[in-house]
């Protein structure tokens, strides 16, 4: 674990090399948020982080969203699944789906792809500490979210994905 002194005291290089991986394969994220050091503590941390995906605008964060693994992909059928996904749909009992479960998942990743064009993103870790089944959660959401409109639901990828870049944060950085 880093003190927030020592993310500070970091070239910018480390700082990207350290805190890139915080929003899925988007590095320009931790190379955008390291111009607003000193951070104060870890919560001023994120805002930056999070501000500089706000300040991207939408093409960016299109891609962003477009970044993130589909929910419930087979075991190694995603060969860009990084260690911190795979670790977060493990939590969530995502490797371990049933044929029926598989299938749900599949045909509701295929709507909300088709309406969004986007891969549906949740904070698996948040909705595994809820204490119901978090492959039931998480697919009840994804019917809820699909009766959303386009710019609800980039505002929501992208507040489940600050959500899911502050545990990562969290991890590494202490409070």
């Amino acid at each position: 674990m880093m003190s927030i002194a020592d993310v500070n005291a970091l070239s910018v290089e480390d700082f990207i090399r350290t805190f890139g991986a915080l929003y899925e394969h988007s590095p320009w994220v931790a190379e955008a948020a390291a111009q607003a050091r000193p951070f104060a503590d870890v919560d001023a941390m994120l805002r930056a982080l999070s501000k500089a995906v706000r300040d991207a605008g939408p093409t960016a964060q299109k891609a962003l969203v477009r970044s993130h693994p589909e929910l419930g992909h087979r075991a190694g059928v995603d060969p860009d699944l990084t260690a911190e996904s795979t670790s977060e749909q493990a939590s969530a009992g995502l490797d371990r789906l049933t044929p029926a479960e598989y299938e749900r998942f599949r045909a509701l990743n295929d709507l909300y792809h088709d309406k969004f064009a986007m891969p549906f993103v949740i904070c698996v870790r948040r909705v595994a500490a809820q204490g119901r089944p978090p492959k039931t959660v998480i697919m009840d959401e994804m019917e809820r979210r699909l009766n959303g409109g386009a710019d609800a639901e980039l505002n929501e990828a992208l507040l489940q994905i600050d959500a899911i870049a502050g545990l990562r944060l969290k991890d590494l950085v202490e409070s």
